[in-house]
C-alpha cells in the first residue's frame, strides 16, 4: 500500500510539473498589440471591484477567478456565456491570455481550464501591475 501511494503521488507530481512547464508567458508587448489581434482573448480574473478601483487592460473581459471553472465547463452554454461576459464562448483551441493583478490568480485560472481541454493559453505574468506601471496608470 505504501508503494502504491508513493507511486501515485509521484505520477501526480510529474503530471503537475509537466502541466506547469507547458504554460507560456505573454509579454507586455503582446498585450499592447492585442487590439490588432481580435482572435486573441484577454481574460482578467480579478474581482469586478478591483477593476473599478484600478481600471483594466483594453480589450480584456472580466471573469472572476471563482467563476472560471464553471464558465469554461459544459455547465455554461455558449448563449449563457455570451450573456454573462459579452463575448462568444471560446473554443478549446482559441488563443486565450489570462491576467490578474500580479499573475498568480491568472496562473490558477489557467490550471483550472487546462483539464477542461483548453490548451492554447498564456499567462500574462506581469498582469495589471506591469501594464499599469508601464502605462503610467494607478497600480493599486
Amino acid at each position: 500500500m505504501k508503494i502504491i501511494c508513493s507511486a501515485l503521488f509521484f505520477v501526480i507530481l510529474i503530471n503537475y510539473s509537466v502541466q506547469m512547464a507547458e504554460i507560456k508567458i505573454a509579454t507586455y508587448e503582446e498585450i499592447k498589440d492585442l487590439p490588432n489581434h481580435p482572435e486573441k482573448l484577454l481574460i482578467d480574473v480579478r474581482e469586478p471591484q478591483e477593476l473599478e478601483s484600478t481600471g483594466r487592460i483594453p480589450t480584456s473581459i472580466n471573469i472572476p477567478l471563482d467563476e472560471v471553472r464553471k464558465a469554461f465547463s459544459d455547465e455554461i452554454s455558449e448563449q449563457e456565456f455570451e450573456l454573462m461576459y459579452g463575448v462568444k464562448k471560446p473554443k478549446k483551441d482559441d488563443y486565450l491570455i489570462f491576467s490578474c493583478r500580479t499573475g498568480r490568480r491568472s496562473l490558477k485560472a489557467i490550471n483550472e481550464i487546462i483539464p477542461l481541454g483548453y490548451w492554447n493559453v498564456k499567462n500574462y505574468r506581469g498582469s495589471w501591475t506591469e501594464y499599469a506601471t508601464k502605462e503610467g496608470l494607478k497600480v493599486e
